[in-house]
């Protein structure tokens, strides 16, 4: 796709998102930095030990199971997901989990169509809803800080790791992450810290706070509580919740990174440093920016065949 038109889309969607959302300028003492800076560098961000998720299902596809780490928020301590199993013997099939950062677009639209794409090419699929999205959003407003993102990303990264306990005691051979956009800083988190995980690819994903520095808006009120967030999130960045100063505990072979080169959602510099720190795995800079890309033709399929054989590999090495 050519460079302005690529631009020109990701700006128009940009103005719409932040016009939605309309970002107040929240007082420094509400900011709850110091208690996300020690949860963040505390032994309580991403444990060690997870235990596999108590799935219950609803229908044959719908499940539930109580978050690993609930909160004071009813509505958000219970995980919802699908499963989209292979026509037979599905337990004895690998499973790739798909994560949005906007699960409300993602979850009921695109991942159904990738799911039938990948259930024929014979894996699994498993989607999974974000905390505080769809059906896990307070019926009431919630006060949003740093301790409160801090604890979200805690929380996902142990959601997804449940699951997967779940899906390796059932039987299933190998389980990959596939991350878009804000939904890939999750995934990545969570190959750096449970060595389960057999492949993870990560589309123009969201890794560190800079790389939302300077975005694009037209409105003045989001560009001034952008910039007064500006201490905060640089100091949150010298933390593990930064992919670029953490450490993947799975083969970097096993690592793919998708960027789009005209992105303006996010200055895709960061993913390029991450691609450095991590010992430069695989990585493909597409011409695209960040909502063209995910309708750039064959992408689908080339990810499949990338995905494949690694976790082919792990379902290999259990059998």
């Amino acid at each position: 796709m050519i460079a302005p038109l690529a631009k020109l889309i990701d700006w128009s969607v940009l103005q719409v998102a932040y016009a939605v959302v309309g970002l107040r300028h929240a007082p420094k003492p509400k900011w709850k930095l110091q208690e996300a800076l020690e949860f963040l560098n505390g032994p309580d961000f991403i444990p060690a030990a997870s235990d596999p998720a108590r799935i219950e299902f609803d229908g044959p596809r719908h499940f539930k199971f109580p978050t690993p780490r609930p909160g004071k928020v009813e509505e958000n301590n219970i995980v919802y997901g699908r499963l989209y199993r292979c026509a037979e013997r599905w337990q004895e099939r690998p499973v790739i989990i798909l994560l949005d950062g906007s699960p409300s677009v993602g979850y009921h639209t695109a991942f159904l169509l990738l799911a039938r794409r990948f259930n024929r090419a014979g894996f699994n699929v498993a989607t999974l809803v974000a905390p505080y999205h769809l059906e896990r959003r307070p019926r009431r407003p919630i006060e949003e800080n740093c301790l409160e993102f801090a604890r979200t990303m805690a929380q996902n990264v142990a959601e997804i790791r449940a699951l997967t306990g779940w899906l390796l005691d059932e039987g299933c051979p190998s389980v990959g992450l596939l991350g878009f956009s804000f939904g890939g800083w999750s995934p990545g988190l969570t190959a750096c810290s449970d060595a389960r995980i057999a492949a993870v690819v990560l589309t123009m994903p969201a890794v560190a706070f800079r790389m939302f520095s300077s975005p694009p808006v037209v409105w003045r009120r989001v560009r001034e509580s952008l910039q007064a967030l500006r201490p905060a999130q640089v100091a949150m960045d010298a933390t593990r919740l930064n992919l670029i100063l953490s450490t993947p505990v799975i083969p970097k072979e096993n690592i793919l990174l998708i960027e789009g080169i005209y992105d303006l959602f996010g200055d895709p510099q960061p993913i390029e440093d991450l691609w450095q720190k991590w010992e430069q795995p695989e990585i493909w800079r597409l011409p695209h920016g960040h909502v063209s890309a995910l309708f750039a033709p064959g992408l689908t399929g080339r990810v499949l065949r990338w995905l494949a054989p690694r976790l082919e590999a792990g379902r290999k090495n259990n059998s």
